[in-house]
């Protein structure tokens, strides 16, 4: 489990491709504080194991199914990442509910500035969109942040100078591609509303009303 608090960005030392999937090697120093084989560390809000480490970075295999999903498919050598260590049992939420396990993506349809503010609009599929909803949580390549505004085909995050110095946000241009995942408390209302017992078809009808003497 995250919280969509980056620590800090990283930086792909090396990928190295075996078909459809991959072996990566990150750059960084804050997130190997205390990490040992076996953890797990969200790179742009993807949850990875870290398989080797050494006093400057680690190295994580990246499946298949990881990389059709994410941008990561088309991250090279050089490229800043967002970094977050497993939240600890006793770590504070900074941000919110966030497994790692991204929905899919979507693409920045655009960037404007507002006094300190930046404003994101990021439009993605329907089958995301449904679960983001006006004043509640996203997390975008990583980082945790409220929703302001959503429509039909897109949805907009306002950004503090904190969040933007942080991460690797302000690398992000118009069409450049982020890795979503939407709140889990949605998802799981969803899914058990679905498995909710159908009620029971009412036996009473008109011509029952007509059999007992009703007209």
């Amino acid at each position: 489990m995250f919280t969509g608090i980056v620590e800090e960005t990283g930086t792909i030392e090396n990928i190295h491709r075996q078909g459809t999937s991959a072996v990566i090697q990150i750059g960084c120093s804050k997130v190997l504080e205390g990490t040992k084989e076996g953890d797990s560390i969200a790179v742009n809000g993807i949850c990875l194991t870290v398989v080797r480490k050494d006093k400057n970075s680690f190295w994580a295999d990246v499946m298949t199914e990881t990389m059709h999903r994410s941008s990561l498919s088309e991250v090279q050598a050089g490229d800043k990442v967002n970094l977050e260590r497993a939240m600890a049992a006793d770590g504070r939420f900074g941000g919110h509910i966030v497994s790692g396990h991204i929905d899919g993506t979507g693409s920045i349809a655009n960037i404007r500035s507002e006094e300190n503010a930046v404003w994101y609009t990021i439009e993605a599929e329907p089958e995301i969109l449904r679960y983001i909803v006006e004043k509640g949580s996203v997390a975008i390549d990583g980082i945790s942040l409220t929703v302001a505004g959503v429509t039909q085909k897109t949805f907009q995050v306002s950004v503090i100078p904190h969040t933007r110095q942080e991460t690797i946000l302000p690398l992000k241009k118009t069409g450049s591609i982020v890795n979503l995942e939407c709140d889990v408390i949605g998802k799981y209302v969803e899914r058990f509303l679905g498995k909710a017992p159908k009620q029971e078809k009412s036996k009473i009808d008109e011509d029952f009303l007509q059999k007992y003497g009703f007209k």
